[in-house]
């Protein structure tokens, strides 16, 4: 039971909450005391919008290519931003690999951003943009009689979809306690166990406590549960797919979106430790069956990345860190998928974000064939 259970659901939140909640916490920082200086000088210069927007779709989690979606749909940066933005990002998957492996990371996040950055030079020397062809069919508009007006277009459309962070309780278990808080005072304990376990720097029986209680174990589980249950009172929506969460206006909902968005990648990781866990140890299935190899495996890679959100993906990478897939076909899904930038932008401008998703298959088949030659 332990083995099969317990061990997977403390590995989700020692070996990758702990970090996950640790990072985005320090690029949430970044983003709410900074954000104004990067998007003001990206709509001052639009000839650098591709090199922002994969500078922004690159960093881990999905603000950053969230912040332009509104952009776009105002007519402030190119569809090429857009698209460099989406290639470049893997959406909170960032957050599996980071943890995992830092060095791969950065040379699998460098990639994404030197195909981010070509794609979306190409697709603006292409003068591909689907709202301006639109606007271009677009009847002109009808001049009002005199005497007459005409009604104000609403900015609700331009504002986006409204959705708050989460600031719920966790029922009854943790009264009058609020989720960040559980959150955080478990995650900084478990942060100090997990350092030197996971880097290898004490034997974990060395930490094993009075009465024989494994730290590592306890906390991990706990930590996965409390991530569950932060996850099941946002309703398992994450927090991170609106202007307003990804760009929050107090240091304080910047700590709750952080909990949030690390609670949900830990439910998820969670999910896919213990869906491998529980397969291998019952069926002897290691992976090598899965026909995810080759050029098959490439575009199911690139398919799965046209899934809009991040729930799937961060399973679909969990499984590579599992040792369940090849790396052409991770590739192939970092490209391709764009997180939960996807879902402002089709609500800002559906046609454009179709066009979009499409668009980013192109490079994930491509990179992903180049890296079955290569390697």
């Amino acid at each position: 039971m332990t083995e099969l259970v317990l061990r997977p659901l403390a590995d989700a939140f020692m070996q990758v909450g702990v970090y996950v909640a640790v990072m985005v916490a320090l690029f949430g920082w970044l983003r709410w005391r900074y954000g104004d200086r990067v998007t003001d000088g990206l709509t001052r210069r639009r000839r650098v919008g591709p090199l922002v927007g994969a500078l922004l779709g690159v960093t881990p989690g999905c603000g950053g290519a969230i912040i332009l979606m509104p952009l776009y749909a105002r007519g402030r940066v190119s569809f090429g931003t857009v698209v460099g933005a989406l290639v470049a990002t893997m959406g909170d998957s960032s957050w599996v690999v980071l943890a995992w492996n830092p060095v791969f990371a950065l040379q699998l996040h460098a990639l994404l951003f030197v195909v981010g950055l070509a794609t979306g030079y190409a697709v603006d020397a292409l003068g591909i943009d689907p709202a301006r062809s639109a606007a271009r069919r677009r009847p002109a508009p009808v001049a009002a009689l005199p005497g007459t007006t005409l009604p104000r277009p609403s900015l609700a459309a331009d504002a986006g979809p409204d959705l708050t962070s989460s600031r719920r309780l966790l029922g009854g278990l943790l009264p009058r306690m609020p989720a960040s808080t559980a959150f955080w005072g478990l995650t900084t304990p478990a942060f100090a166990v997990s350092v030197p376990v996971v880097f290898q720097l004490v034997d974990p029986a060395a930490l094993t406590l009075i009465g024989g209680v494994d730290p590592y174990l306890a906390l991990g589980v706990l930590g996965t549960v409390v991530a569950a249950l932060i996850f099941a009172a946002g309703r398992g929506r994450l927090a991170d797919d609106s202007l307003e969460t990804a760009h929050a206006s107090t240091m304080a909902a910047t700590m709750r979106h952080s909990a949030h968005e690390a609670s949900f990648v830990t439910v998820w990781v969670a999910v896919a430790y213990l869906g491998w866990q529980v397969l291998s140890a019952t069926t002897g299935f290691d992976g090598s069956q899965l026909v995810l190899t080759g050029l098959v495996g490439v575009l199911v890679g690139a398919a799965i990345g046209l899934v809009p959100g991040c729930a799937l993906q961060i399973v679909f990478t969990g499984l590579y860190v599992s040792g369940g897939l090849p790396l052409p076909t991770l590739v192939a899904n970092a490209i391709s998928q764009d997180g939960d930038a996807l879902i402002p932008l089709a609500a800002l401008r559906r046609h454009s974000a179709v066009v979009a998703t499409l668009i980013t298959t192109i490079p994930a088949a491509v990179v992903g064939g180049a890296l079955l030659v290569f390697l």
